[in-house]
């Protein structure tokens, strides 16, 4: 069994980051997280994650109140979403910070 985990500056302030953790046994994700994070106000704050916490894989999408807005992936294997979840971050995390800043304005 083998675990790899790394962080991926997405913009060169390091403000926004990509944070990537699984396990693998005999050539089989068998745990994973992938994670976008944003720094705001002086702390980290994750704003996406896809997981397979709970004995299933999941996307949690966070909103600044610290509620969550679960997605599940029925019928995918978890190598399947961590490839899925690892595009979408990468490719939508703009997106993503920009829903969250504006929920954050509006509970202000």
């Amino acid at each position: 069994m083998s675990e790899t985990t790394y962080i991926i500056d997405l913009t060169l302030d390091g403000q926004n980051r990509y944070r990537h953790r699984h396990v693998l046994d005999r050539n089989q994700i068998i745990e994973f997280s992938v994670q976008y994070e944003t720094f705001v106000a002086g702390e980290w704050h994750a704003i996406v994650r896809y997981d397979s916490a709970h004995g299933y894989a999941h996307r949690d999408l966070i909103h600044p109140d610290g509620t969550e807005t679960k997605t599940t992936f029925r019928n995918w294997d978890y190598a399947q979403v961590l490839i899925f979840g690892e595009r979408d971050l990468k490719q939508n995390w703009q997106n993503y910070r920009t829903q969250y800043l504006n929920e954050m304005r509006e509970a202000e």
